[in-house]
């Protein structure tokens, strides 16, 4: 491979192939493994994980503002 566009069409096509096969691909180096591409974990969506808990809980309080003030955190003591 010479050129950066011949690269990247060959890197592209390998990782689309993973990405399809779920079969990982061993990178080496003068046969000496360097890296491996493996296929993506599934990803759970936030409003999955969220969602079944909705209107279980009530916010009291203020959950933004720390729990004690300023003064008595231990980072501005001399």
């Amino acid at each position: 491979m010479r050129e950066p566009h011949e690269f990247k069409a060959k890197c592209l096509a390998i990782l689309e192939n993973v990405r399809i096969t779920k079969t990982p691909v061993r990178i080496t180096r003068r046969g000496k493994p360097v890296a491996e591409i493996v296929p993506p974990t599934a990803v759970t969506d936030r409003v999955d994980m969220i969602g079944p808990m909705e209107g279980k809980m009530k916010i009291l309080g203020d959950i933004i503002s720390p729990a004690n003030d300023e003064d008595e955190w231990e980072l501005f003591r001399d």
